[in-house]
């Protein structure tokens, strides 16, 4: 068995990156590291939905480095670091107790098997697919030419990156042989061949997809691992949308039930007492839209693609009484419980991604957190 490796701050970060890419966040929003040093040791990890005091707190009485929240503890530029609101009470704590914060919000919200897949396969929706219209994917296909040989060093230090995701599936690929020929002047030091004289030699074309996002940290793995003094590679601009990323999900229930019945379930599988409902109870519901959090946003998709219900949070009244115009179905369960299950889902994943690395990190969920919002 291989020893596992240790990990730091930035490694971490490199992979949820992974799980969820951050150029997948909203422009307004705040996501990747609020708070720490990327060269920090890390040895274990708690997640939760928000880095709040308790959260500082639980994470130092349990040990824990990396604090990784669905809420991103700063939201707007600072004016000031103070102890004397929230913000600032929270992360003069985490610098004191040297834990570092890292947040994962509209981008896991939009991930393929991010939050509102969770959500949708929580409730029992199934063929799931984004409620927002496909996003453009902001891809490059790279495409480097690599002497035979060397083409396996050069496709793992770029894979590795990141780069080759597709939907479900990573390192993906493609290569085929040829021909290349180049002439260097005096003053090059080429891998094959002399000064001034005209080489041929067989060369592999490797290609594969990265992201905007990505695309620096690919380039410069494949540069260092290419055994060429001067390496020649295309990036090319793709204008592929993204059919599996999104805010929000639409799918099927396995068969109909009345939005009683569907409203019983929904507060069974996310653990809550009651919930505020828009609609006939008696009418038949099959087809579910879903968005975590607040997703009202999303209804004129949901009623677009034929929603029979909406399972959201924080519907207002004009929102409630524009659903009951249009008669969809609303089920609001809460911003806390339709967000809250990322905890355990997000858990998962990253002790999943951190076993296929080797590093030796200990990932736990938050207990103490609990929706603020309460029936009295």
């Amino acid at each position: 068995m291989a020893k596992q490796k240790t990990a730091c701050l930035a490694d971490i970060i490199g992979l949820l990156n992974r799980l969820c890419p951050p150029d997948l966040a909203e422009d307004w929003d705040n996501v990747g590291l609020q708070v720490g040093d990327p060269k920090a040791k890390i040895e274990k990890i708690l997640v939760c939905l928000d880095a709040e005091d308790i959260a500082i707190e639980e994470a130092g009485r349990r040990g824990a480095q990396l604090v990784i929240s669905h809420h991103p503890l700063i939201f707007k530029p600072l004016k000031r670091l103070s102890p004397i609101d929230m913000t600032g009470r929270v992360l003069f704590r985490a610098i004191k107790q040297d834990i570092a914060v890292v947040s994962a919000h509209t981008n896991l919200d939009r991930a393929a098997d991010g939050l509102n897949d969770w959500l949708a396969e929580r409730l029992g929706v199934t063929e799931v697919l984004p409620l927002e219209a496909p996003l453009s994917g902001n891809f490059y296909k790279l495409v480097v030419y690599v002497p035979r040989g060397h083409e396996d060093e050069v496709r793992d230090a770029i894979l590795a990156s990141g780069a080759g995701r597709i939907g479900a599936y990573d390192r993906v690929s493609f290569s085929s042989q040829g021909v290349g020929t180049f002439r260097g002047d005096q003053d090059t030091n080429a891998f094959i061949g002399n000064p001034g004289e005209l080489v041929a030699t067989d060369e592999v074309r490797l290609e594969t997809i990265v992201s905007a996002a990505l695309l620096n940290k690919a380039v410069s793995r494949m540069l260092k691992a290419h055994p060429y003094e001067e390496v020649a590679y295309d990036l090319i601009p793709l204008a592929n949308e993204r059919s599996d990323v999104g805010l929000g999900r639409i799918g099927q229930l396995d068969e109909a039930v009345s939005f009683q019945q569907f409203a019983e379930q929904v507060k069974e599988a996310l653990g809550i007492s009651s919930l505020k409902i828009v609609g006939d109870l008696g009418r038949k519901i099959s087809r579910v839209a879903v968005c975590g959090g607040t997703g009202m946003s999303m209804f004129s998709a949901a009623l677009r693609q034929g929603a029979d219900c909406l399972v959201t949070g924080d519907v207002k009244f004009h929102e409630a009484q524009r659903a009951k115009a249009e008669g969809v179905a609303l089920l609001d369960a809460g911003h806390f419980a339709t967000e809250h299950i990322m905890v355990m889902e997000l858990s998962k994943r990253l002790r999943n991604i951190l076993s296929q690395q080797n590093f030796a990190i200990e990932v736990i969920e938050m207990t103490a957190e609990r929706d603020p919002l309460v029936f009295f």
